[in-house]
C-alpha cells in the first residue's frame, strides 16, 4: 500500500465539475492499493496517516513537528489512485501490474476510509474510479510517501 501524503491548508476534489470532497487544515491522502495488500498493511496504513506528526506545536510556539492530524482535530482528503503503482523502468507506458484489480482495489479503499472515520475526524473522499481534478493547497510544502508491503 502506498499513500502520498500532504499536509493542506485545504484541499477539494472534483467529479465532472462538481465537487465531491472539501476539506480544510489536515491532510490529503493519494492512496494506492496493490494486489499483494492484506489487512495488516491496512491497519499501519491508517495508524501511521493519524498518529504521524506533521503539525506545529503552534500553541507553544514551536515549528517542530510535534503533532499529529488528530491532535490538532484535522481534517482529510481521501483520493483512490492506482497510478501510484505505475512502473515505468521499462518502454514508454507505465505498466500497472502491481496494483490491485479494481473489486479489490475498492473494497481496500473503503475499509481504509472507514477505518480514518472511526477516529472521529471528518473524511471527505474522492470517487472511486472516476476521472478526479484535485486542488490542493500544501502547507509548508509538506509531502511523504509511505509505504508498506505485503511480506509475500
Amino acid at each position: 500500500m502506498r499513500v502520498v501524503i500532504q499536509r493542506v491548508k485545504s484541499s477539494q476534489v472534483e467529479v465532472a465539475g462538481r465537487v465531491v470532497g472539501r476539506i480544510g487544515r489536515g491532510l490529503n491522502l493519494l492512496v494506492g492499493i496493490a494486489s499483494t495488500d492484506t489487512a495488516a498493511e491496512l491497519d499501519w496504513m491508517v495508524r501511521k496517516c493519524l498518529e504521524l506528526r506533521l503539525f506545529p506545536d503552534s500553541e507553544n510556539g514551536s515549528e517542530r513537528w510535534e503533532k499529529s492530524v488528530q491532535e490538532i482535530a484535522g481534517e482529510l482528503l481521501v483520493v483512490s489512485q492506482f497510478t501510484l503503482y505505475g512502473d515505468s523502468r521499462k518502454g514508454r507506458r507505465p505498466s500497472f501490474d502491481r496494483s490491485a484489480a479494481p473489486e479489490v482495489a475498492r473494497k481496500f479503499y473503503e475499509e481504509f476510509v472507514e477505518k480514518l472515520r472511526q477516529s472521529g475526524l471528518r473524511v471527505e473522499t474522492g470517487e472511486f474510479g472516476a476521472m478526479m481534478q484535485v486542488s490542493i493547497e500544501n502547507d509548508g510544502p509538506v509531502t511523504l510517501l509511505l509505504e508498506r508491503e505485503a511480506v509475500v
